[in-house]
């Protein structure tokens, strides 16, 4: 798909949010956790409109580039030019965290096998792993109510995230949030860890042993000390550069 470029079109803070997200898709992409055109990833544009970037809806993840994010308001309207439509579902879900959270800088919505699976299961995320206690700290959950194409469900999905930064959506996969895309990124991939390593751990069909709660209140800190105190910035550069052998198309 040939689009022009965008970037002596916007601001030069917008064009880097643009590649910055860009590379979160195809990074999703790379690590296997897309599904098809489906799923969504959002970023808010700084300011007080509450506009944001999403992808076109019709569009491979690994397709995805700075150009090709659509800017929509928070009523849906298209900001930017783009022959594809925007996924309502997609929508309907981002704008109602982006409404409510000024920290939502970006929000990643997966529907991996692993994520889908454990959210399926009753008591959800179980304290086994290393990886469980970083979600178990923020994690919140959200019912099923069909396909997310409705407005109404908005204020019981922003009420159930509240101030986690990890949701289970029953029955249909997970979703992080983060000040900016690389921590966003990050959680996202400590949650599909913590997901497949309780399934592989559970089809071994010997009891779980389970991570004493009073561990659980020292997560953060210890977040912290592995990240250096930079959140997902820490692994972000690496992880673009990981990008850019493979493919650096992302940034046109």
């Amino acid at each position: 798909m040939h689009i022009p470029s965008m970037k002596d079109q916007v601001s030069a803070e917008e064009w880097q949010l643009r590649c910055d997200l860009a590379a979160c898709y195809r990074l999703v992409a790379m690590y296997g956790w897309s599904d098809l055109i489906f799923t969504h990833i959002s970023a808010r544009i700084p300011g007080p409109e509450h506009h944001f970037l999403i992808n076109p809806y019709g569009m491979m993840f690994d397709e995805i580039t700075a150009s090709s994010l659509i800017k929509v308001d928070q009523d849906g309207n298209k900001l930017s030019e783009s022959a594809l439509p925007v996924n309502r579902a997609g929508f309907v879900i981002h704008s109602a965290i982006h409404a409510v959270r000024e920290n939502a800088g970006c929000v990643i919505h997966t529907h991996t096998r692993a994520g889908v699976a454990v959210s399926a299961q009753k008591d959800g995320v179980l304290p086994i792993s290393q990886q469980s206690m970083f979600v178990l700290a923020s994690l919140a959950y959200h019912d099923y109510e069909g396909v997310a194409l409705h407005d109404a469900e908005k204020p019981r999905l922003q009420d159930d995230l509240g101030t986690s930064n990890f949701l289970m959506l029953r029955n249909h996969g997970l979703l992080t949030v983060g000040p900016s895309i690389a921590d966003a990124f990050l959680s996202m991939y400590i949650f599909e860890s913590a997901c497949q390593i309780q399934l592989a751990a559970q089809s071994g069909g010997g009891e779980l042993r389970m991570i004493a709660p009073e561990i659980l209140s020292s997560t953060a800190e210890s977040m912290k000390v592995q990240t250096s105190g930079q959140g997902g910035a820490f692994a972000w550069p690496a992880l673009l550069r990981k990008l850019d052998r493979a493919d650096a198309s992302y940034r046109s």
